[in-house]
């Protein structure tokens, strides 16, 4: 059959990882994305190696919290009105998904696809030549008072359960570890184990110039539809045009349900519409990640400046931007690091893509083994990419897959 062994759809962190991991098994491989590589969520994300971060945003804690957020259109959590009634059905899901037992088997699956992504991701960075990129600064949580640690202590209970290394400080130890806090923090909980990346676009875009050095090819394509058919897929782009493999990776961010519709599937996935502003390198002495958990964003420290961001606004891909949500974070980020300077910096704004669950899709298509789904990793694409690339090569090469995949199952829903 004409064509390359895989057509991986979607150029973002997770389908170049793939990309590359197929083509470490001897398999030919084009990706196609609708705007080429690191054009999405792998651009302006925050950089982070979360593998600590194993208790998945559809919990018993985030309910207790929702009602207050969503009443401050630009906090933590927000849906646009326009949005309220599209979303409705995706919001029952997710609270379905916040029953303790749920939550239980969600943290099982998130902490050993998140064990398999840090033992993944520096022989993958080695492998890629991006191995000093990575950096190991650890994250520090910060409380506002004693309240909200102790709080906060069932889930670093849970974490604990499962092997994740970390230290509750006081005021005095937070200082030692990021200077220039103001003093309303109190408390925080560091984990060193927590590891970031110099730039999230400049590492994808290094993994695009690998893949290509290895012989692969990027072309630019806005896949509409897949076809699977005797011996292959036909992958259909705008325009009518088509391409055929013998195997088909589904990549593609926030538009992969589109394109998994087209084959009979109704995957519940939603956009998070995630917001930042990264100021110069020079705005602030920052040493370590600092999470502000209950205002529902982190400072981030890139090679190319300080990063400002997080939230969730669950929009979907076709409303206007609110820059409001960027600007009230970096206006608290200001008070909450009061040396920062504020200025000079650029807004973003990115789609990821979630399921109601917090867990992501990858498996096998249901009425196709030729199509592997790889999408929905929400807040974690960079952070379980590496890991993410194993299971797909594994799938794509006939092999049992590194960990056990029944929860990440496409067809849970």
């Amino acid at each position: 059959m004409a064509g390359p062994d895989v057509i991986v759809v979607g150029a973002g962190v997770v389908g170049l990882s793939a990309a590359i991991a197929a083509q470490a098994r001897g398999l030919s491989v084009v990706v196609l994305d609708r705007e080429g590589p690191a054009a999405g969520a792998s651009a302006g994300n925050a950089g982070a190696f979360a593998f600590t971060d194993i208790l998945p945003l559809a919990s018993p804690g985030i309910l207790k919290k929702a009602p207050k957020w969503l009443l401050d259109p630009l906090g933590p959590l927000s849906v646009p009105p326009a949005y309220a009634l599209q979303i409705a059905p995706w919001m029952f899901r997710f609270w379905r998904a916040c029953a303790p037992g749920r939550v239980a088997h969600s943290t099982a699956a998130q902490t050993a696809l998140m064990d398999l992504s840090k033992a993944e991701l520096e022989p993958f960075l080695q492998q890629t030549g991006t191995a000093a990129m990575l950096r190991k600064d650890g994250n520090l949580q910060v409380y506002e008072g004693e309240a909200e640690l102790n709080a906060s202590l069932p889930g670093w209970k849970a974490r604990e359960a499962h092997g994740v290394e970390f230290h509750h400080l006081d005021a005095v130890g937070m200082a030692e570890i990021q200077p220039g806090l103001a003093p309303r923090f109190t408390h925080g909980t560091f984990t060193p184990g927590w590891h970031s990346i110099a730039d999230p676009k400049l590492y994808t875009l290094a993994l695009a110039g690998h893949f290509r050095a290895m012989g692969g090819t990027i072309k630019r394509a806005e896949v509409t539809a897949l076809r699977p058919v005797e011996g292959g897929v036909d992958v259909v782009s705008t325009g009518g045009g088509s391409r055929r493999a013998a195997r088909v990776v589904l990549s593609a961010g926030a538009y992969s349900h589109q394109v998994a519709r087209t084959i009979g599937e109704n995957i519940p996935l939603e956009t998070e519409r995630g917001y930042n502003t990264t100021l110069p390198p020079e705005a602030f002495d920052l040493r370590t990640q600092v999470t502000f958990g209950g205002h529902g964003f982190v400072v981030t420290r890139l090679s190319t400046g300080i990063r400002i961001g997080g939230a969730v606004e669950l929009g979907g891909l076709k409303l206007a931007p609110n820059f409001r949500r960027s600007e009230a974070m970096l206006e608290k980020a200001g008070s909450f690091l009061p040396g920062l300077k504020p200025q000079g910096g650029v807004q973003w704004m990115g789609f990821r893509p979630s399921l109601p669950d917090s867990l992501p899709a990858i498996g096998h298509a249901r009425d196709s083994h030729r199509v592997v789904y790889a999408f929905g990793h929400g807040h974690l694409g960079l952070t379980q990419s590496a890991g993410t690339a194993r299971i797909v090569a594994d799938l794509l090469t006939g092999k049992n897959p590194a960990i056990d995949i029944a929860f990440f199952s496409p067809q849970r829903f």
